[in-house]
């Protein structure tokens, strides 16, 4: 701010104030403390930081007037970054300024006021310059907050990242480590937690964009970290609530897996890979949350890829091996069976066919099997095998499962 040279009789009037100035900014920090309700608690804001703020900027303003140099933004930049740190909202920390120009024109004019030379053509003249400095200062101080908080702001997520990660790996396992990292996530040191893992929908881009803030909508907390392939995150679930997070979860397109829940967070590895096998576990589905508890079957297929194509190929090989309109119309056939529990009748109706068409096709998925429906141990097996069988299908978006038990050279 470019300015002329200040009168002797206002130079005089602030002198008197800069040899004031340690009382001064002592009492504007008390009428902080009585006005400001975040300064007033000490653990955020310490009573030192504020008396030194006020007597640093008190000292500057007062010197802006005995001389024509322009402003130094850097003590009230310092000051916007402090309150930042300290977590002081930016609204109460202009308003700390507001009060602090204030009670500065209150000091001038009372100082003046003992200078018969001081004329009131100069105290308006002074009360611009006040007025326009402090303009300045909220500019500065406001733009230094709101860098430092940008900058806060990263360092944490980067800090969440990584403790997030640590929570995965298994890095974390000491209690005191643990509780700490607990605290700065956000998540109860003990309680019910379970683990999802989603299928991101491109490199970079989240499967579930805005879950964190849904789910603590839903008094839900939870922590979350984007990898190339897939969105992760542990949540802690009470029991009731589990509703409302696969609730939040089911609004994304998204093919999203979620472990059994758990009770300490050392466990946190292990659910992961629960959770990545539920993923695994859809199948071919194109979107939708699937718990680890909910198919047993699907879950140790997924686990175990290799020995579950070798049951898949031995107990449905032949099917498999047939023309594609042909193998998909028994395999639907013996699908609808299982889940009409073993009834024709029942299939025929959900086929829109005869029972008969249906004993039918039964008897010919016994030929080519070489296995008796009417034997437990068939039964047991060939719903085993189809349990499977989706899981070691390719995956949406040209994503191979695990053992990729339907190749070309098994008829597609």
């Amino acid at each position: 701010m470019s300015k002329t040279t200040p009168p002797e009789a206002i130079v005089d009037v602030a002198a008197v104030l800069l040899d004031r100035i340690d009382d001064l900014g002592l009492r504007l920090a008390r009428r902080f403390i009585a006005e400001l309700d975040t300064y007033r608690n000490p653990a955020q804001v310490p009573f030192e930081t504020i008396q030194t703020s006020c007597t640093r900027n008190l000292t500057l303003m007062v010197r802006h007037f005995t001389s024509s140099a322009p402003l130094d933004p850097e003590p009230p930049k310092e000051t916007g970054r402090l309150r930042a740190q300290q977590g002081v909202p930016l609204a109460e920390t202009l308003h700390a300024f507001r009060i602090g120009f204030e009670f500065l024109w209150s000091e001038l004019v009372a100082e003046a006021r003992r200078h018969p030379s001081v004329t009131d053509a100069m105290l308006v003249d002074l009360a611009a310059e006040v007025w326009a400095l402090s303009g300045e200062y909220s500019v500065a101080v406001a733009a230094a907050y709101r860098e430092m908080s940008s900058e806060l702001m990263l360092q944490r997520e980067h800090e969440r990242s990584v403790l997030v990660e640590a929570l995965f790996t298994g890095v974390i396992a000491d209690p005191a480590t643990l509780g700490e990292a607990s605290r700065i996530l956000g998540l109860p040191p003990t309680g019910r937690y379970v683990v999802v893992a989603a299928d991101v929908p491109a490199a970079g881009r989240e499967a579930l964009p805005g879950i964190e803030n849904a789910l603590r909508g839903a008094q839900i907390t939870s922590a979350w970290r984007l990898l190339p392939d897939q969105q992760i995150g542990v949540l802690s679930l009470p029991e009731d609530r589990e509703a409302l997070a696969l609730k939040a979860l089911r609004k994304h397109r998204a093919r999203a897996g979620m472990s059994p829940p758990y009770d300490t967070l050392t466990e946190t590895p292990q659910a992961l890979h629960f959770a990545r096998l539920a993923l695994a576990g859809m199948g071919t589905r194109r979107f939708g949350v699937a718990r680890f508890d909910d198919n047993p079957l699907a879950m140790l297929a997924a686990a175990a890829p290799a020995e579950a194509e070798r049951m898949v190929r031995v107990r449905l090989g032949p099917l498999l091996a047939l023309p594609y309109e042909e193998r998909a119309r028994l395999l639907e056939t013996l699908e609808t069976w299982f889940s009409a529990g073993g009834s024709a009748t029942t299939t025929g109706a959900r086929l829109y066919l005869h029972a008969n068409s249906i004993r039918y096709r039964l008897r010919r998925i016994e030929e080519l099997t070489g296995r008796s429906l009417a034997d437990p141990a068939t039964v047991r097996d060939l719903g085993a095998a189809l349990e499977a069988l989706p899981v070691l299908t390719p995956r949406p978006h040209g994503r191979a499962s695990p053992g990729n038990a339907r190749r070309s050279s098994n008829g597609g």
